[in-house]
């Protein structure tokens, strides 16, 4: 029984530190360095409440600017916000993702899809460690 207690304060220890460690190490992508707004004032009332939601939820734990500068279909959109979900304290529930990706999957189509060359294409997890080793 005190193995079992003794792992869970370990482990309640070290995630602040874990979580710390992701934070320190996350990497700048190309995204990060564009526009880190949306002008919304055109968009439908209810896109805009969703334009709030992402960007308050989004911006917790990277740029707000790498999701509004890329270029992803509703498909890959979905899987994404799918797995920002169940990141540790990303705070965002089953409304709220859906929200989130309500919003997304609008803007993709009346503002990227319009003119992809201005956005960049998701990177994948390879693309993203080598730009990691990169820059440390």
């Amino acid at each position: 029984m005190h193995k079992v207690i003794r792992s869970i304060v370990i482990a309640g220890l070290s995630m602040p530190l874990f979580l710390a460690a992701q934070t320190a190490s996350n990497v700048t992508l190309p995204q990060d360095k564009g526009p880190n707004s949306i002008n919304v004032s055109a968009y439908p009332a209810e896109q805009q409440k969703g334009y709030k939601v992402f960007a308050d939820k989004c911006a917790k734990c990277h740029t707000i600017a790498r999701p509004i500068n890329t270029m992803m279909t509703k498909e890959e959109w979905s899987r994404y916000v799918k797995r920002m979900m169940h990141k540790p304290n990303s705070g965002i529930g089953d409304s709220q993702g859906k929200t989130i990706y309500d919003f997304l999957a609008y803007d993709q189509e009346s503002r990227k899809d319009k003119n992809p060359s201005a956005f960049f294409k998701s990177l994948s997890d390879e693309e993203i460690e080598k730009l990691k080793a990169q820059q440390h």
